[in-house]
């Protein structure tokens, strides 16, 4: 087959545009109301925490104000990343700015580290060291605070699932693997705050409780040193994951195996030889495809065929930025190596197979 140029998009408008774009937008403003609706509700019993852990010296308090503190920080490099990311292509970065919300989430998660874990195992350990036994008698007032945090995490965090469980529905994945392995990290980001800050609530609740009952302010440490952990792990899990997209992820192997078996029904392609992908922003795949065609196709017949299947592609997956089609034989050993060296094995053996025999 003679060598023929990657034939690029079409440019020709998707009748399925103006729907994904639609539903982009409406996303996007959810997105922005979930860590709005956070960053309102952490700000709200940060403050609250932060008054009943002076009056009362439990540290378990002073470790869940911390964790508000860092929450709404990253709440707020979230919301930069929301507003920084949306903007359009140009030619600096032709592929968008879609990444740059993987950029400030990274930041966010290590908002978490400095801001709340760091603090609350110091916290935690200097109350459990120094052995300070504070008074018991104010230490009533950690519990109304304590609820009235629980109902506001917990409207967040309802809210923050429900656009966990939208992203789900449009990924593909199930809920699992959309948590471990999320291709948005500003929702993940939420949901995994709201329900750490819930589970925190339960151990200081727990700390401040055996601290009044024993009068030993060992337990109220204990609990700052679990919270600490808790957001240390957190973190961690923020951090992979954001570090995954940054450096370049692949687009879902549902998507993946969606767009094969699309370009293997094509009647000019006789094979899919290979299928790059990459997330370049939520909701947003550039997609290299090399193929063989039909040796009976040739020349101007090639490239009406690839702008075709273009525009094919785009309208029956919204998600395809950028859609490139260069033509190969499946028995270059070249393009063979590189396949076998990235996934093991090649795309299409059964095909290969049948057209050696």
């Amino acid at each position: 087959m003679t060598d023929t140029k990657m034939a690029e998009r079409s440019g020709a408008p998707s009748a399925a545009k103006p729907a994904a774009e639609s539903g982009e937008h409406s996303g996007q403003d959810e997105g922005i109301f979930t860590v709005l609706l956070a960053l309102g509700a952490n700000i709200g019993v940060g403050v609250l925490k932060l008054i009943a852990g002076l009056i009362s010296g439990s540290s378990a308090l002073l470790s869940e104000a911390a964790h508000s503190v860092g929450d709404s920080t990253t709440e707020v490099l979230l919301l930069v990343a929301l507003r920084r990311s949306d903007r359009p292509a140009d030619r600096r970065h032709p592929f968008g700015y879609g990444k740059e919300r993987y950029f400030w989430s990274l930041l966010a998660a290590g908002g978490i580290f400095i801001s709340g874990a760091a603090f609350s195992i110091y916290q935690g350990l200097h109350t459990i060291i120094g052995g300070d036994q504070e008074p018991t008698d104010k230490l009533w007032i950690n519990y109304p605070v304590l609820a009235l945090a629980a109902v506001l995490e917990g409207a967040s965090f309802v809210q923050a699932i429900r656009r966990v469980r939208t992203q789900q529905r449009q990924s593909r994945k199930s809920l699992r693997s959309l948590m471990r392995d999320p291709e948005d990290p500003t929702v993940n980001s939420i949901a995994m705050e709201d329900s750490t800050a819930l589970v925190g609530i339960v151990v200081a609740g727990l700390g401040v409780l055996l601290h009044q009952l024993t009068g030993d302010a060992v337990y109220d440490g204990i609990a700052s040193l679990i919270i600490g952990l808790l957001l240390l792990v957190v973190a961690f899990v923020l951090a992979r994951s954001t570090g995954d997209l940054l450096i370049g992820k692949q687009a879902s192997g549902q998507l993946l195996r969606e767009v094969e078996a699309f370009l293997e029904n094509e009647e000019e392609i006789v094979d899919v030889v290979d299928v790059l992908s990459m997330l370049v922003g939520t909701g947003n795949v550039l997609l290299c495809v090399r193929a063989d065609f039909d040796d009976e196709v040739r020349g101007g017949a090639i490239e009406a065929a690839c702008m075709r299947i273009d525009a094919d592609l785009r309208e029956r997956f919204p998600e395809l930025l950028e859609v490139f089609i260069q033509p190969v034989s499946s028995g270059d050993p070249r393009v063979e190596q590189r396949v076998q060296a990235r996934y093991g094995r090649a795309l299409s053996d059964d095909g290969q197979a049948g057209r050696t025999q």
